[in-house]
């Protein structure tokens, strides 16, 4: 799933933090990534909720959420901050499957120790190179956390819980294996091993969307993909279900406010 949604992170920061720092507050969907090395502060959300957090930490926002940063004067705080990209924004799957904010003590990921002990001596050296690494290394931390998520169970709803239900998986994996096939809600029962009117009401409610709603985001997901790659609308249509350019622009313009061409546009820019 990693690989048909891409994440990219930015390191952005890396020092000493202290008194107040602010981010999300340029309307950006961009989430971030923070790797709290040492120290104590608090973090201000947006619905007033004060968290107060220990190093070292990892504190995930993956979707655009502002968040303050609050440190005692005093304390020592050494702080690491990546942006987060997720192919297609607020409407990137992963994305919206996580918590809005995750916190986690780097002792909770045991699996991820020799990850974190890397990007630690990453994060205090100065060869050549160390941004790139940095960056591939937050990237590989996101799939840590989503494996946290998942064996704590903190995964409410989404794509990843349809994943860990054992019959809707059948049905997302063929979706996701054939996404030009003429689907229905029927045909989804069908592979998941249900009637069409459980497997409908079992859907929405374990994903949050209707089985051909998440099929066209889907659609529309794996179209953002082939157009990055500089593929034709016509050519691109077909692979993705749709048995014309202009429909597949209609269904496009539905979920994502732009046109095909504009959605390419600001992402060129």
């Amino acid at each position: 799933m990693l690989q048909g949604f891409n994440v990219h992170a930015g390191v952005f920061y890396n020092g000493s933090l202290c008194g107040i720092a602010s981010f999300g507050e340029d309307g950006k969907p961009d989430g971030h990534l923070h790797l709290l090395r040492s120290g104590r502060m608090r973090i201000h959300l947006s619905d007033g909720k004060i968290m107060p957090v220990q190093g070292p930490s990892l504190i995930c926002f993956p979707r655009g959420v502002k968040h303050r940063f609050f440190v005692a004067d005093g304390e020592a705080v050494e702080l690491t901050c990546a942006s987060l990209q997720f192919q297609g924004g607020a409407h990137n799957p992963i994305a919206q499957a996580m918590p809005e904010v995750v916190a986690i003590h780097i002792d909770e990921l045991v699996q991820a120790g020799p990850l974190l002990a890397w990007l630690f001596s990453e994060a205090q050296a100065s060869g050549e190179g160390r941004m790139a690494i940095l960056d591939r290394l937050f990237e590989l931390l996101i799939i840590q956390i989503l494996r946290h998520l998942i064996a704590h169970q903190k995964i409410e709803g989404g794509l990843l819980a349809g994943l860990s239900d054992p019959r809707l998986a059948r049905a997302l994996g063929a979706v996701h294996a054939h996404p030009a096939a003429d689907w229905t809600i029927e045909s989804m029962a069908t592979t998941a091993g249900m009637s069409r009117a459980r497997f409908a009401d079992h859907f929405r409610a374990t994903v949050g969307a209707t089985p051909l709603d998440y099929l066209t985001r889907w659609r529309i997901m794996l179209a953002q993909q082939q157009l990055l790659a500089g593929q034709p609308m016509k050519l691109i249509a077909g692979q993705v279900g749709y048995e014309s350019p202009s429909a597949l622009a209609r269904a496009f313009r539905r979920k994502m406010d732009y046109t095909p061409a504009e959605w390419l546009s600001r992402q060129r820019n």
